[in-house]
């Protein structure tokens, strides 16, 4: 977190930015995190999403992937409200208000990297291997971070900050 200490769990959260992205965070400032409809991802959101945990703001189906900000946790899960919707994409008949299906949680915005961290140059550094998004067919929408991990990513983003800003003398 910038300038902050970093406590709490860690996670990457991916979204395609055709359908949101980190700088529509960023103009929202927060956001409910729904639509998600797989069961893994939905434990997490339900039973291990605390409220002031981090996470990368992922932006996937795009090219490049790559980590593109990061986002607080900003309340506890609740129901997610898409699934009652019969005009959703997200409707599940067999939710109801009594047994409900899926869970969201609400984000809220942190930062904006300059620019985007891409899976390519994850991969590339070792101390990444162990990260499940650099695993070949880790396509879960919601993972756990390791706290070195996150550190790492955050070292790159900010490597690629100052890379980008440096004046070239004349």
């Amino acid at each position: 977190m910038p300038g902050g200490v970093m406590t709490g769990r860690f996670w990457l959260l991916k979204s395609e930015p055709s359908t949101y992205s980190i700088a529509d965070l960023e103009r929202d400032g927060h956001t409910a995190w729904d639509g998600v409809r797989n069961y893994r991802a939905r434990n997490l959101i339900r039973d291990q999403l605390a409220v002031d945990d981090l996470a990368i703001f992922y932006h996937s189906s795009v090219e490049p992937p790559g980590a593109a900000g990061l986002l607080r946790i900003a309340a506890r899960p609740v129901p997610d409200r898409s699934q009652f919707d019969a005009r959703s994409p997200f409707f599940d008949p067999r939710a109801t208000r009594d047994a409900p299906r899926w869970w969201s949680v609400e984000v809220a915005f942190v930062e904006r990297f300059a620019t985007i961290v891409p899976l390519g140059i994850l991969k590339e550094h070792p101390e990444l291997s162990g990260m499940m998004v650099t695993q070949r067919g880790a396509r879960l929408s919601i993972q756990p971070v390791e706290p070195s991990h996150f550190r790492v990513v955050l070292r790159l983003a900010r490597a690629r900050l100052h890379a980008r800003t440096r004046r070239i003398p004349v």
